[in-house]
């Protein structure tokens, strides 16, 4: 699935005109495309200096910021949505951005490589770790801290007490609802305080 497949499955779920948070936003395109598209406006946290120079020239307003600093330089319900689209399996304060998520904004909406997608198991079945499109690192030189699935994330919502509001998974462009924690390669939750 490619990036620009998981960016507009996204932002079908973001309601038009929306204030948005982009958590670990990139070089800005899913910003850019809810603005041109979905007539939204907001901010991107990001980290790097290349993608933010890249926000810049986008026309994307973004904030230089660790989040593993948490988001104390935001309000509570500053944002009607706030996104970590390939953030949280970097972060490793996860817990407290999923809390931190549904503060600053109404709603959250987290999307990840679905480490429990079958060509994944079928690697760890052969006693390999995958390297798919998904998550194409060897083993030793990944930038993610975890891997998790769709399974893992709806506990891991219950234990911080967050509302899931709808669940699913993509895959080739696909919006997935029957076994997606087996079939897609990412994993979507849309959800609340």
């Amino acid at each position: 699935m490619s990036d620009e497949q998981i960016q507009h499955a996204i932002a079908a779920l973001v309601p038009e005109g929306s204030r948005v948070l982009d958590l670990g936003c990139g070089d800005g395109a899913m910003l850019a495309h809810l603005q041109a598209t979905r007539a939204c406006s907001g901010y991107g946290v990001e980290i790097d200096d290349a993608n933010v120079l890249a926000c810049v020239k986008r026309g994307v307003n973004v904030i230089q910021l660790n989040l593993e600093q948490g988001l104390a330089l935001f309000d509570d319900a500053s944002f009607d949505v706030v996104l970590q689209i390939d953030t949280l399996q970097h972060l490793r304060n996860a817990e407290v951005m999923l809390r931190e998520t549904v503060r600053v904004g109404r709603v959250g909406i987290v999307a990840f490589p679905n480490f429990a997608h079958w060509p994944n198991r079928l690697s760890v079945l052969m006693g390999r770790m995958p390297v798919t499109k998904r998550l194409p690192y060897q083993w030793y030189d990944t930038p993610n801290i975890r891997v998790g699935t769709l399974a893992d994330f709806d506990a891991l919502a219950r234990k911080n007490g967050l509302l899931i509001q709808d669940a699913f998974g993509l895959e080739q462009g696909k919006v997935l609802r029957w076994m997606p924690n087996a079939r897609a390669s990412t994993a979507v939750f849309v959800f609340t305080r």
